[in-house]
């Protein structure tokens, strides 16, 4: 199997994180009129991808202490709920629900919706917009679009204040990213039978993720939990030529856990769970190139889920 990033449009986005993460740090400071400001209460919506990428940074921020801050599906966000301003991810612009959401929000709640394109309804059914173009993808999968909305979200919590312990700045996150996406992937995960990810706190977000990207890419048997809740009946799907990767902290006892199933742990705490995060979208391009798959136009899915009315 040759490098997939030469057979594999997904791939080339993947390896351009670093300098998109770089811009969207840049690009935090004008827009910080428009970003949640410390002891708002705030929502967070978004639909698959940018759903995880919202439970992270809702995650974070209220870890950072900025307050508090929920995460919805945007289907399931409680209407009833007051939220002093809702925070919308969506690349395409066009999402059904979450346009469906803007407009029920209307004029009574302030809101911001991070798009890639600016040609889309999302522009007028939010009340401020920021355009992340130039992190768009030509692929269906999403990978940089949202990392790079969560990045730029992230160097919003940094400018209001200190980040929570242990939690890197974009700038460091970028550098990682750096080594993330040309690394040797770890030698046992491309021929796995399946994998588990997890994730602890904020990184419980970007463990869906890397799960999903697995799912749309590859078609694979994958599964996502709190790392803490991996014990509590999912470890039972562990054991021989089966892998765990755990992005961030590794629970004490966790590692042994894994070991006494037959299973494979992955865990490198050296790198930012987000730089970390793109060893499991480079994982999906591989595993999908295995199985004959086009990682680019994955079956059964489209660049935006729209509804008929």
């Amino acid at each position: 199997m040759s490098d997939s990033s030469r057979t594999s449009r997904t791939a080339a986005e993947i390896a351009t994180q670093p300098g998109c993460w770089r811009r969207a740090a840049a690009a935090a400071a004008p827009a910080s009129g428009l970003l949640p400001r410390p002891g708002e209460r705030v929502a967070v919506i978004g639909c698959g991808t940018s759903w995880f990428m919202a439970q992270a940074y809702a995650a974070l921020r209220e870890a950072a202490g900025q307050g508090e801050t929920d995460a919805f599906a945007a289907s399931e966000f409680p209407r009833s709920r007051p939220y002093d301003r809702v925070v919308a991810i969506t690349r395409s612009g066009t999402t059904s629900e979450v346009l469906g959401l803007l407009a029920a929000l209307g004029d009574r709640t302030p809101t911001l919706a991070l798009t890639a394109d600016p040609g889309t309804p999302v522009m007028d059914a939010a009340a401020g917009t920021v355009v992340l173009d130039w992190a768009d993808e030509t692929s269906v999968v999403q990978t940089r679009f949202a990392t790079t909305a969560l990045a730029f979200l992230r160097a919003g919590l940094e400018a209001h204040g200190p980040l929570p312990p242990g939690v890197r700045t974009v700038a460091e996150a970028a550098a990682d990213a750096e080594t993330a996406v040309t690394r040797p992937l770890p030698p046992s995960a491309p021929d796995a039978g399946q994998w588990t990810f997890l994730g602890t706190g904020w990184t419980y977000g970007l463990a869906q993720e890397a799960a999903l990207k697995m799912r749309e890419a590859a078609g694979a048997w994958t599964e996502a939990y709190p790392a803490m809740e991996y014990r509590h009946g999912p470890i039972s799907v562990t054991g021989p030529g089966r892998l765990v990767w755990v992005l961030g902290e590794v629970p004490e006892g966790l590692a042994a856990d894994v070991a006494r199933t037959g299973g494979t742990l992955v865990a490198d705490g050296r790198l930012d769970p987000m730089a970390d995060l793109i060893g499991a979208q480079r994982l999906a391009v591989r595993v999908a190139e295995s199985r004959a798959l086009n990682p680019d136009r994955p079956r059964n899915l489209t660049r935006s889920v729209i509804l008929t009315p």
